[in-house]
């Protein structure tokens, strides 16, 4: 018996439209395991707090031996120590690395995976003098410390990081100084708008664009993002576009539109579940089941779970290019090689 916590009734409609397209990715998950032992149980997360925890122990009382969500980190936190009382793990989607841990295991994307494979790759590549231009925002704090430990993992140098105010009007100050560091690789976990004003005030600023290369994050993953010419070139980690585009496909021809954005995990945390269903009842999902070294295989690659309850992710890295992205290092299909 599964628990899925998601926010059905969410004040957003956003939200709400979010929470039903995870859950058909879940039946579809479900479906494609082929097992009739699974039951899929749903209750509703709500906007948040009181209404999860509810939920929580109203599946607890319908037998659940793994709740799957819920979305918001508010939520996984409420839920958790009920969880916690009966041995039932959470499979969580909050990107809240606070919040993992101790019987909650978070399937999302987190940026210390992203941050981490582009900086190896580029060090591997021969780049030596990183420098950051990073958000003044919860993400950045996030993304300038694994920036800093990436780097020096990979036995590189930080020239210069500079915060920057998340809005494009205030890029100029800080992008002239980054450019004129001497770096040879420059780190910008900004997207949308905001990454398209700064990359073209580099060059303005005097930054040799054949000789430095931008690096991002998952925020890049932007199909139109060539068409900026001052960041064609530059490196970002993310999932392998085949993969995900081949979810998208069955999604599409299952329900007869396109997934949420956050579907792709609905569906690998209920594939885990089946894949782990096979133990002994309300024994089979242990943390040593769960931590399993070698991983699963995802619709977005590989993944596992970490001690800290976080996932660690096989990412392609890509570079940008006027007619979409590239793939110029694929992701991995295995744990047991070496950076992992």
């Amino acid at each position: 018996r599964v628990g899925v916590i998601l926010p059905f009734s969410s004040t957003a409609p956003a939200t709400r439209a979010l929470a039903q397209s995870m859950m058909k990715a879940a039946q579809l998950a479900m479906f494609d395991a082929g097992n009739p032992r699974i039951l899929l149980m749903t209750a509703d997360e709500g906007n948040g707090g009181a209404g999860a925890a509810k939920a929580a122990q109203q599946l607890l009382s319908q037998g659940a031996e793994v709740i799957v969500g819920p979305l918001f980190g508010a939520s996984v936190s409420a839920v958790a120590p009920i969880a916690r009382d009966r041995a039932v793990p959470v499979l969580a989607f909050s990107t809240e690395k606070s919040v993992a841990g101790d019987g909650v295991y978070l399937l999302s994307f987190m940026p210390q995976n992203e941050v981490r494979r582009v900086v190896s790759y580029a060090a591997s590549r021969g780049h030596r003098q990183f420098a950051g231009l990073v958000p003044q925002s919860a993400y950045g704090d996030v993304a300038q410390a694994a920036f800093r430990q990436s780097v020096i993992a990979a036995g590189a140098n930080i020239v210069d990081v500079q915060r920057f105010a998340p809005n494009a009007a205030a890029v100029a100050g800080p992008a002239g100084i980054v450019a004129k560091s001497g770096a040879d690789a420059v780190f910008i976990p900004q997207g949308g708008t905001i990454l398209r004003a700064i990359a073209p005030t580099l060059s303005q600023d005097g930054m040799a664009r054949d000789k430095v290369k931008l690096l991002g994050t998952g925020l890049w993953d932007d199909a139109g993002l060539g068409r900026e010419a001052s960041l064609q070139g530059a490196w970002y980690a993310a999932p392998s576009p085949q993969a995900d585009a081949d979810f998208v496909a069955k999604y599409r021809a299952a329900f007869g539109a396109a997934p949420a954005g956050l579907a792709n995990l609905a569906y690998d945390a209920v594939s885990l579940v089946a894949l782990l269903s096979q133990g002994e009842p309300y024994r089979r999902f242990t943390a040593a089941a769960l931590m399993d070294p070698n991983g699963f295989a995802g619709v977005n690659g590989i993944f596992r779970f970490a001690a800290d309850g976080t996932s660690e992710r096989g990412l392609a890295v890509l570079e940008v290019n006027a007619a979409g992205p590239v793939v110029v290092s694929p992701a991995p299909t295995t744990f047991l090689r070496p950076g992992f």
